[in-house]
């Protein structure tokens, strides 16, 4: 293969359409814009989602719920999935590194969900009252 015989594949490449080239093309005269009105005329386009006038539908609705800032940078973890690292300690980088949270979440906290069956001491996490009480029933601690 040479680079002076390379061709785009068989019917790949379409001529654009030509309008208003006269009545045996299929598009002249009105050139496939219709008779009268705004979208006939050279110039004559509106807004997405403009209504005539009328007040949009993106206006006359109401505003509804709230997306809390930075709610992407707090996590959730269960006590369960404590229990399954390894080590001693556990902190909010060992967690990124186990793939548990993601790399951008800054604080975590952790709730009563599965079995803690060793003690470990967590440093930098929150805890709910039952997953607290849960953590130093084994003998954990948390900084």
């Amino acid at each position: 293969m040479l680079l002076n015989t390379i061709k785009p594949a068989e019917g790949s490449k379409k001529n654009r359409r030509r309008v208003g080239r006269g009545i045996g093309s299929g598009l002249g005269k009105t050139a496939g814009r219709g008779h009268n009105g705004q979208k006939s005329r050279a110039g004559g386009f509106h807004k997405v989602g403009f209504e005539g006038g009328q007040m949009p539908i993106h206006r006359r609705l109401p505003k509804r719920g709230f997306v809390q800032f930075g709610q992407h940078l707090k996590a959730q973890v269960r006590l369960g999935d404590l229990g399954s690292l390894q080590g001693d300690s556990v902190d909010i980088l060992e967690l990124k590194a186990a793939g548990i949270i993601a790399d951008c979440v800054t604080s975590v906290k952790v709730f009563l969900a599965g079995k803690l069956d060793r003690a470990i001491s967590a440093k930098g996490l929150t805890f709910t009252k039952g997953a607290h009480a849960a953590l130093l029933a084994v003998g954990g601690s948390s900084e």
